[in-house]
């Protein structure tokens, strides 16, 4: 996932702790919120931050595209079965929590988001709770997140170029197929250098970097010490 493009802001500065706290007290808010003029405001505020940052009302908008159809979905069922007042609150609420979540990852390094993740749950160490393995299911959680969207690109390429119509289920269940694959790569490659082995050494200790390499068939994940990045 991208995490910094070449525009920069004060925005892009600040420090990724910041960012994620901001991110949880919005989110709770806007749960607990359900005033449908506080939502549209909440919704052009965001919209706001994404100006302010240099991020192009088209890039805004791809983040709430693959979603759109679920969005318009939920909009007609709470409409009919509830009111349309209910259907409006429940997708701008939606859309606010995806574009806040997605302005953090656009103007925030990853590896500093996972730094910041590993650092908020030192305190818990004494639980049982280890940073870096919480640190490493974040970033996997971060690199999939395109992959699974390409991949989701890709069949619906394929199933255009038989002449199948849009099919809501015949585009889930390969792309089902081939997540599972994939996470099943993943959790090979994993093992094959278990890192987080009892005989491995200090389990506080940072994980390996991981490179996905997607193609149109399947996800291949190796290890490397490397910065994490997507090869496409």
């Amino acid at each position: 996932m991208r995490s910094r493009g070449e525009i920069s802001s004060f925005l892009h500065e600040l420090p990724a702790a910041a960012k994620l706290l901001v991110l949880a007290g919005a989110g709770t808010g806007l749960v607990l919120v359900g005033s449908l003029p506080v939502l549209a405001g909440a919704f052009l505020a965001t919209l706001l931050l994404y100006w302010l940052a240099g991020i192009s009302r088209r890039q805004a908008f791809q983040q709430l595209r693959p979603l759109l159809w679920l969005l318009v979905l939920l909009f007609i069922v709470q409409g009919v079965w509830q009111s349309w007042e209910l259907g409006a609150l429940v997708v701008l609420r939606i859309s606010t929590l995806i574009l806040l979540a997605a302005f953090v990852t656009l103007t925030t390094r990853t590896d500093a988001l996972i730094a910041a993740v590993e650092s908020a749950l030192t305190p818990f160490r004494r639980f049982g709770v280890n940073p870096a393995k919480v640190g490493l299911a974040f970033s996997l959680a971060l690199r999939f997140i395109p992959v699974i969207a390409q991949q989701a690109n890709d069949i619906r390429d394929a199933q255009r170029a038989r002449g199948l119509g849009a099919n809501p289920v015949a585009l889930a269940l390969p792309l089902i197929v081939r997540t599972l694959r994939m996470a099943s790569d993943v959790a090979d490659a994993i093992d094959a250098r278990s890192p987080y082995s009892d005989h491995s050494g200090d389990e506080g200790e940072l994980p390996p970097r991981f490179v996905l390499q997607p193609n149109t068939s399947n996800a291949r994940m190796s290890c490397n010490d490397a910065e994490p990045q997507l090869k496409t």
